[in-house]
């Protein structure tokens, strides 16, 4: 018989439990876009929809391992939330700003008509 997984955990050792909640704290913390998506509670027709894209798209686009920063920004946006470029050097973190200010010129281009 297959015992609950609240069973089981509580009869682990602190030291294990307390490993076992780092490890899925990282988990949560490092994803794919594939991962996001699905922890945002979206199907890829539902973001390609935000997107105004075809969901293909999506597919492609969350298999992609190289893309344009606007590319990510746009569906980070459309997830609900904001990207940021940080850069990590051993005497500490940088936040790179430039890229939160570039629009997209064919989007500026439909502003001024």
């Amino acid at each position: 018989m297959a015992k609950k997984f609240e069973e089981l955990w509580l009869k682990m050792p602190p030291e294990s439990r307390a490993r076992s909640e780092a490890m899925a704290e990282k988990l949560r913390a490092e994803m794919p876009l594939h991962g996001l998506r699905q922890a945002r509670g979206l199907s890829q027709e539902a973001l390609a929809k935000r997107l105004n894209v075809r969901q293909p798209s999506i597919a492609k686009l969350e298999q992609r391992t190289d893309m344009y920063i606007s590319t990510l920004r746009d569906h980070i946006r459309a997830l609900g939330g904001e990207l940021e470029v940080i850069a990590r050097f051993p005497e500490g973190e940088v936040k790179i700003t430039n890229f939160a200010q570039i629009e997209d010129p064919i989007r500026e281009e439909a502003q001024d008509d």
